[in-house]
């Protein structure tokens, strides 16, 4: 008589999406099926289009940036629908009878950016009844909003720098007072989309000219802009991660982001297409600010309500304050990101920390929590 073998945990890694961050997500889900342990899971890789479609990723799918082109996902696999009540995958191709692919223990969503990591999917996964990996849907919502994150951050009581938030009907109908509120931040300025990543739509301004082309460039990514007075110091960021049961979140070492060439910040050239960054850790600071940076990072962590895990990151100034930038509830995940980096160096290479999420996410109870 054959032995039965329990059926493994089935794992399905999304990635893509409709947004501008589409490759950043494909390049990290690269990385995740590589790591992923194919004797502990099944692995489901998915793909959604920029048109919306989720598709069973084939073996054409490429992961990569090849000859300097962005990845996109291959449309054309079998179009996926994911029904509710327990997560079952749905299979549908033209002229063909519908193939069940059977159920979904945990989603891995690779994903960044509007329609993916701002609570859209994870509203979605919460109504298939279906556990995901990452944070939930307020926390996913608030961390991609840089307005309400600040908000959230202050009333918590931590450090955030002084900003602007412009939105539509502001810049549409009053825009001299917005002008003017910018203004009395200061020259510099960073002009960001608020619900964008990746440095998505970033520029720097220094005149009005400037900040009116800078504004209306981020536009183009989000309705809703964030202006930030400059900050003169280091950058340094911290990674989090969930601990299982009732433990506390626990905070990587730090590490500093050190930019090279022509790149006046951090800015998406300087951190998927060239080398034009390193990462310094544990970042050079005192040992009494590595801690109080850490557990400035955990209080943001528990103050948007995070699971799974989230980076940090923070300016140093030359007079010794730290300063919260943003939280990242879903950072860039191919293994040379800076948040895996920065686990590597704490001691939790990149296939454990996958291994971890998900089981953090296996253990979660579905629904309210």
């Amino acid at each position: 008589m054959s032995e039965q073998h329990e059926p493994l945990p089935r794992v399905a890694v999304v990635f893509g999406g409709r947004n501008s961050e589409h490759a950043v997500s494909i390049l990290g889900a690269g990385s995740v099926l590589e790591a992923i342990d194919r004797s502990k899971y099944e692995v489901v890789p998915i793909g959604i289009a920029t048109d919306g479609r989720w598709v069973l990723a084939s073996g054409e799918q490429r992961y990569g940036i090849e000859s300097g082109e962005l990845p996109a996902v291959d449309a054309a696999g079998a179009t996926l629908a994911l029904a509710s009540g327990g997560g079952s995958l749905v299979a549908y191709d033209p002229g063909s009878i519908p193939v069940e692919l059977g159920q979904v223990d945990v989603v891995f969503p690779v994903m960044h950016g509007p329609f993916a990591e701002d609570g859209t999917i994870q509203g979605l996964l919460e109504m298939a009844g279906v556990r995901y990996v990452g944070s939930g849907v307020l926390a996913s919502s608030v961390g991609m909003d840089k307005s309400y994150m600040k908000l959230v951050l202050a009333a918590a009581g931590l450090p955030v720098g002084p900003y602007v938030t412009i939105r539509d009907r502001d810049w549409r109908t009053d825009r001299g007072r917005v002008l003017k509120e910018v203004q009395e931040l200061g020259w510099p300025v960073f002009v960001k989309p608020a619900r964008a990543g990746s440095s998505q739509g970033i520029s720097k301004a220094a005149t009005l000219e400037e900040l009116e082309r800078a504004i209306e460039f981020a536009r183009e990514h989000d309705p809703k802009v964030l202006v930030e007075a400059a900050v003169t110091g280091r950058e340094i960021e911290c990674a989090v991660l969930e601990s299982p049961g009732d433990e506390a979140p626990r905070a990587s070492l730090p590490g500093e982001v050190l930019v090279h060439g022509d790149h006046e910040f951090f800015d998406f050239e300087a951190k998927y297409i060239g080398s034009d960054m390193s990462l310094s850790v544990p970042a050079d600071i005192p040992q009494e600010t590595v801690e109080q940076l850490r557990a400035m990072a955990v209080r943001a962590f528990e103050a948007l309500g995070c699971e799974g895990l989230s980076r940090v990151d923070f300016f140093y100034t030359p007079d010794g304050r730290l300063i919260v930038n943003e939280i990242n509830t879903m950072p860039g995940f191919t293994a040379m990101s800076v948040a895996p980096q920065l686990w590597a160096a704490t001691g939790v290479p990149y296939a454990e920390l996958v291994d971890r999420l998900i089981q953090l996410a296996l253990g979660r109870s579905p629904g309210l929590r």
